[in-house]
């Protein structure tokens, strides 16, 4: 029997990255994936990859509440119910002290980041309320702590995703509704190749040396590793895991 047998799950920002590499585990795992994503095209290669009779996919902008509204009910209609919530959508913004940074960019941020996230937990709760179930937000090493400088919009969204994550650990324990993040620290993604060129134009490798200088393992880790704790909290064997931070950071959370 697999981890995630007869299991359905929601994943936002399942186009590429962390969101991908969970949908390709979670149906592994015997899990039934509702994906959503900002591109169609994507999703649908996903769709077709993991089989229409466990995947189905919706594009669309996760910081809108009709998105959320609308993914939910699809979700229902497709499958019948929701056992996991993998709300995993999120946006670096750009690289600039606060006095210079783009007023516009860090409300993208917050409205991706935050309200995402907050919309995601508005909407997924009630439909798991009756049968309990599991949601995981992806934060970030960078909702524990700032590090380098210029990431104001980031750092303030990761960590406002954990003040709602244990929020929401609190009100819905009683509903048998674990809630948790799962904080990665600097990992091989397409966000990880943007922040490294924000950080220095033209010279994204010069970036990336200096970013693993502070990493005791002296690597990035891969998005499979990120998926295995967030498969972990997803299935049954986490049942007592509820408001937790579990960091994927390859020690810098120990410094």
């Amino acid at each position: 029997m697999s981890r995630l047998d007869n299991k359905v799950a929601l994943i936002t920002g399942a186009s590429n990255g962390i969101g991908a590499v969970a949908a390709r585990r979670f149906v592994e795992e015997g899990a039934k994936v509702f994906l959503v994503g900002r591109s169609e095209k994507v999703l649908l290669n996903l769709r077709d990859e993991l089989t229409h009779e466990k995947c189905d996919v919706m594009a669309g902008d996760i910081a809108l509440e009709k998105t959320n509204q609308e993914m939910i009910e699809a979700c229902q209609h497709r499958f019948g119910g929701l056992d996991i919530s993998l709300i995993n959508a999120g946006i670096e913004g750009a690289a600039a002290l606060i006095p210079d940074y783009p007023t516009e960019v860090f409300d993208d941020v917050v409205a991706i980041n935050i309200r995402g996230v907050f919309l995601g937990l508005k909407y997924s709760l009630p439909l798991m309320s009756k049968n309990g179930g599991s949601v995981i937000i992806t934060s970030s090493i960078a909702g524990l702590k700032a590090r380098g400088l210029g990431n104001s919009a980031y750092v303030a969204s990761k960590h406002a995703e954990i003040g709602l994550m244990r929020t929401a650990a609190i009100e819905n324990a009683s509903n048998n509704i674990r809630v948790n993040c799962v904080s990665p620290g600097p990992t091989e993604t397409r966000m990880m190749r943007s922040i490294e060129e924000n950080r220095s134009p033209g010279a994204a490798e010069s970036a990336k040396k200096e970013v693993l200088k502070g990493i005791p393992l002296g690597r990035y880790g891969t998005p499979e590793e990120v998926v295995n704790m967030i498969t972990f909290l997803a299935s049954d064997e986490a049942g007592a895991c509820t408001g937790g931070v579990y960091t994927v950071d390859g020690g810098i959370s120990a410094y």
